[in-house]
């Protein structure tokens, strides 16, 4: 068979010697670098640019309001009717109402007593609380140990209650559902929520019910959450500033604007006629709590939010339990937004203004458009116009925005701003994983409805660092060594983006003017930390 010529196939312009295959590519990337890569990447930028601007703003309107707020408005207890439900002699407990509290719980091991012990704890007549055990484990041992401790408390004439499923049908969601369905629940007005890791403080329903009772068009009571090993590690002092944000400024500038905000899922008090309303819990999506807060916002209810009301609870440690928290947590919000916009745009019982604050602010902006712009501008595009010079970003885009919304970012956890940079660093390689699962959520992907419980370790630190001091004062203790297998802990996500920013400040530091190499070098070692699993070890 004749051989058929390389000149027929391939113009004499791209054939070159096996040895010069690095010009070959050039020659190709300068062929299409005028014609489609430079115009893209100048849409890619303008986009960005647009997203950090919206971003901006509403960085901007919550700083506003939220000085406004501290300033002149007038705190819950005096904005709606509040009143101490008071202890009476000759009526007994009669004038407090019938309160649930629900425990969910799924093999948690190290947490279940300090949790169980908090709502046994809970200044509440015991004649008027119920507490149920919503215990979804699949470890029959532990199982065994939770129902032993119910019952022990059960001893002690607290009326408590272990539930468990035959299935984990619906995962918290599902449990909640199945709680309130029960018959010895019945006769509770009003519904107190909180995690295997939190522990609320004695007075918690006194602070909280009063809102309810008082107040018939209030659905929801939300506390803030408090941090008992924020200490821990650097990757806990990273989550204390993201989510003391969230809590000191997003959560209450929506209860105070528009009396709406997402509900977090624990550490709250439902009106249980509220929840019916609305349609009760759902397993749509792996964020139940705030599908949940978004229909009853639908039907009219009311929600407060107490940011004096901590509840104490425990932040992931390790970084493999962050990351499946923050999946769910991007995920989630995403594919509801996709589930329900039609819905919120077509309702009829909410004003304008509140749909507009729903649809473009709590979900558009903080749900969507804030994991997307932080890894699609500075991770990517920003790199990839060192490689094109062609395409510039304006400094004010590049610097000034992204510096303005950091600082306000930051004024939820001042104690923590040395830690500022290094905390702007690590957002940016969260957010690569919270852009992958909010793309997820919108198209309904693979990973979509993905549920892994957050790992929790409960006093295991604490009482690991006391036996350990205890053990440097007994010489015939017998070292301990730790075992992991070092592959557990890469991340090769984490490392390609890590190699493809040092490539591009490298080649910024031999070619580029602006001098981005800094940042890149810096954000590069911040990817190779997570990428090798360290960020969790670092204190």
């Amino acid at each position: 068979m004749p051989q058929i010529s390389a000149n027929l196939l391939i113009p004499e312009s791209f054939q070159v010697s096996r040895e010069d295959i690095a010009g070959q590519i050039g020659l190709i990337w300068e062929l299409i670098k005028v014609p489609l890569i430079v115009p893209l990447l100048k849409l890619c930028v303008y986009i960005c640019l647009a997203m950090s601007l919206m971003l901006f703003m509403e960085r901007v309107y919550m700083g506003i309001v939220i000085i406004l707020v501290k300033i002149f408005w007038k705190k819950p207890e005096k904005r709606y009717n509040w009143e101490a439900i008071q202890d009476d002699v000759e009526l007994g407990s009669s004038n407090f109402p019938f309160v649930l509290v629900q425990i969910p719980m799924f093999n948690e091991k190290e947490v279940y007593k300090i949790s169980i012990g908090a709502a046994c704890g809970l200044s509440w007549p015991t004649d008027r609380l119920v507490i149920q055990v919503l215990d979804d484990s699949t470890d029959p041992a532990i199982k065994q140990l939770v129902e032993t401790e119910c019952k022990r408390w059960a001893s002690k004439g607290l009326n408590i209650t272990y539930q468990i499923r035959e299935n984990r049908t619906g995962y918290k969601a599902g449990a909640l559902k199945e709680g309130l369905k029960r018959s010895y629940v019945k006769h509770c007005e009003y519904v107190a929520i909180f995690d295997a890791d939190f522990r609320p403080e004695p007075d918690y329903l006194r602070r909280a019910i009063p809102f309810l009772v008082n107040n018939s068009d209030i659905a929801l009571v939300q506390a803030r959450w408090r941090f008992v090993n924020s200490n821990e590690c650097l990757l806990t002092r990273m989550q204390e500033m993201s989510l003391d944000y969230h809590f000191k400024v997003e959560q209450e500038v929506g209860s105070a604007t528009h009396a709406f905000f997402g509900f977090n899922g624990t550490a709250g008090v439902w009106r249980i006629a509220a929840i019916n309303e609305a349609g009760g819990w759902k397993d749509r999506t792996t964020v139940e709590d705030m599908d949940l807060a978004v229909r009853a916002g639908l039907k009219g209810w009311k929600f407060v939010y107490l940011g004096d009301l901590q509840v104490k609870s425990e932040l992931p440690s390790t970084f493999k339990a962050f990351r499946f928290q923050q999946h769910r947590w991007s995920c989630g919000p995403a594919n509801l937004f996709r589930k329900m916009v039609m819905e919120i745009v077509r309702n009829k019982k909410v004003r304008f203004w509140k749909k507009v604050y729903v649809i473009y602010s709590f979900f558009f902006v903080r749900k969507i458009i804030a994991h997307m712009v932080t890894f699609c501008f500075y991770c990517v595009v920003l790199p990839l116009t060192i490689l094109v010079p062609e395409v510039q970003v304006p400094i004010w885009g590049a610097v000034y925005i992204p510096s303005v919304i950091t600082i306000l970012n930051s004024v939820g956890t001042p104690r923590s701003i040395h830690l500022l940079f290094y905390w702007i660093l690590f957002e940016n390689v969260m957010s690569l994983h919270r852009t992958k699962a909010t793309l997820i959520g919108l198209f309904e992907a693979g990973r979509v409805n993905e549920w892994v419980v957050t790992e929790k370790l409960g006093d295991t630190v604490k009482n690991k660092a006391a036996a350990d001091a205890k053990n440097k004062n007994n010489i015939k203790a017998p070292p301990k060594r730790l075992k992991f297998k070092f592959t557990d802990r890469i991340n090769t996500l984490e490392l390609g983006f890590g190699a493809f920013l040092f490539f591009c400040g490298c080649y910024d530091f031999v070619h580029g003017k602006n001098n981005y190499f800094v940042y890149l070098f810096l954000q590069t070692i911040t990817f190779f930390i997570t990428g090798f699993g360290y960020i969790g070890t670092i204190v």
